[in-house]
């Protein structure tokens, strides 16, 4: 397996190869599964370790399968090709983030 050189670990996730459409859908059903809510984010910056993230839209709350979010992370991507961009999950019992791992890497990285 390929993993990235130490540096450039940024998430959960993040030391793999850039995930496949295929394994960002596992992801998003493991989240949906935990009744988390999805939510969408990109960074600007030019190194993701500055960790200011900008939320893309509002948390998908009523998101009931993986294809709305993969949507909306086609769109982010659209919108901002050239940043970071990753998935958190909400956990509305304990009013947090429970996790996060990004679904799109510059190609600069």
């Amino acid at each position: 397996m390929q993993t990235l050189p130490k540096e450039r670990r940024y998430e959960t996730l993040s030391y793999l190869p850039p995930l496949s459409d295929t394994q960002i859908t596992k992801q998003v059903q493991y989240v949906l599964d935990q009744g988390y809510f999805p939510a969408i984010e990109f960074n600007e910056d030019s190194e993701p370790t500055q960790y200011y993230w900008t939320m893309w839209k509002l948390p998908l709350f009523n998101a009931n399968s993986t294809q709305e979010v993969l949507r909306e992370v086609q769109e982010c991507r659209s919108q901002y090709p050239n940043c970071f961009i990753r998935i958190v999950g909400f956990d509305n019992i304990k009013q947090c983030q429970i996790l996060s791992f990004i679904v799109h890497k510059p190609n600069r990285y």
